[in-house]
């Protein structure tokens, strides 16, 4: 990856109950958490009917790019759609959950594999974990036995293990 990152947000498409400056945060959030990795990196927001410019990084919001996910890193594409769909879904069945903590863990989530993790974590509390990954493989809980029995939930910023990860792929 190109260093440092440059992150664009366009808010084209994002769910009504979201609003820019909101969701404009909430990456720069993530991006700030992330500084201890090493990667300079920045978020602005992307003005409408405007082009980014070669080498950023678009947040965009997107069925299609998400493939319905809440969220979808394609690297080589160099976006980060978020899913409106999975969003809409979420406030439907659960009106009053705080969703706004979902999309935090989703942009921390995917932001990460822009530092270079592709790999998900294995840590069920690590940002960078995959939790469950449809195959039939889950994440390590620290009390196997209270799988199901408990909520554990992602962080929604990367910890001190997801952190260290990406310093140890990216170096000084």
């Amino acid at each position: 990856m190109s260093r440092p990152l440059r992150f664009v947000y366009r808010h084209d498409a994002a769910p009504a109950w979201f609003d820019a400056p909101q969701v404009l945060a909430l990456a720069q959030r993530a991006v700030q958490a992330w500084s201890p990795c090493g990667v300079p990196a920045s978020v602005q927001a992307l003005p409408p009917r405007t082009s980014p410019a070669e080498g950023d990084i678009q947040i965009v919001w997107t069925d299609t790019g998400s493939r319905g996910q809440f969220g979808l890193a394609n690297v080589p594409a160099r976006t980060l759609s978020l899913g409106p769909g999975l969003f809409r879904l979420l406030r439907e069945r659960n009106p009053r959950y705080p969703a706004e903590q979902t999309l935090q863990m989703v942009l921390s989530h995917e932001m990460g594999h822009f530092y270079g993790l592709m790999a998900h974590s294995r840590r069920c509390v690590d940002v960078m974990s995959y939790y469950d990954d449809g195959k039939g493989q889950r994440c390590t809980l620290r009390d196997p036995s209270a799988w199901g029995s408990v909520v554990e939930y992602r962080s929604m910023l990367p910890t001190a293990c997801d952190l260290a990860r990406c310093r140890a792929l990216n170096g000084p």
